[in-house]
């Protein structure tokens, strides 16, 4: 197995789907293969070679560079090797994964990680809306694995999300966490409004500023600080704004009962 580095050409002219183009499916090809895999442009099938130049790397890896904010579902379903971007990348990006490293050296659009379930996705920069959430007309979100957003977040960060860690070490927009089902969210900024809306279980920590606590989250009497060291350590490791976590105070506010549920917002101090 080889690994391949492809650099944009140009900017395409619609948008294009690369759900398929993931390391092990690359591997096993010769370049002139890699160059006549088809993608989604629009309503048409285009061969990627014609928006990419095709190198090998000499490494088990797969390589963008570009600006690949018009490229959707990059890491679609990637179970296993590492992707990296080097640049921004569009829609979807690390959507159900199940396994393997994906890294933006950017920007990514809506929706990434939705209904991941495995693996490690880093975004260096901002995240759109919907990160770590669930597809639409689905009824779960992320459902494993590790989110990183160096940056900030846009809306529902979370949003119903059943398993995993996500992390944001900037600030996220409104409805952080809405219908959480269970998981695990940290945020090393600000927070919008309405955070926790209809939340049934999960952990919500603050690192930074606490947000606007809803009447429907009430204070936790117990500060449960065995589970908060654990907890805090796990965070920890993942550094900027998380990294002093296992020293410092919180106080726990429990809900959301206006949907009977028993998830944590978390408030450091």
């Amino acid at each position: 197995m080889s690994g391949w580095r492809l650099a944009l050409r140009h900017a395409p002219a619609l948008r294009v789907d690369l759900r398929g183009v993931l390391p092990a499916t690359l591997g096993g090809l010769s370049a002139a293969q890699v160059g006549q895999v088809a993608v989604g442009h629009g309503a048409s099938r285009v061969p990627l070679g014609e928006f990419f130049t095709i190198q090998a790397d000499g490494d088990d890896a797969l390589v963008f560079d570009g600006d690949l904010s018009r490229f959707d579902r990059v890491g679609w379903q990637m179970a296993g090797g590492r992707l990296t971007v080097h640049g921004p990348a569009g829609h979807y990006a690390g959507g159900c994964m199940t396994g393997g490293e994906l890294q933006v050296h950017g920007t990514v659009g809506l929706l990434a990680a939705c209904e991941m379930a495995g693996g490690q996705l880093t975004v260096d920069g901002d995240a759109g809306d919907f990160a770590a959430s669930t597809l639409p007309g689905s009824m779960d979100g992320m459902r494993g694995g590790t989110l990183l957003v160096k940056g900030n977040a846009g809306e529902r960060f979370g949003d119903r999300m059943r398993r995993g860690t996500a992390l944001v070490f900037g600030d996220a927009g409104d409805f952080l966490a809405s219908r959480m089902v269970a998981g695990t969210l940290a945020i090393g900024g600000r927070a919008g409004a309405h955070a926790g809306y209809g939340m049934r279980r999960g952990s919500v920590v603050f690192a930074g500023a606490a947000p606007d606590i809803a009447p429907t989250f009430v204070p936790a009497g117990a500060q449960a600080p065995v589970f908060w060291q654990l907890l805090a350590r796990d965070l920890a490791r993942h550094g900027g704004p998380f990294a002093r976590l296992p020293s410092r105070a919180i106080a726990r506010h429990l809900g959301d009962l206006a949907t009977d549920g028993r998830g944590e917002l978390i408030l450091t101090t």
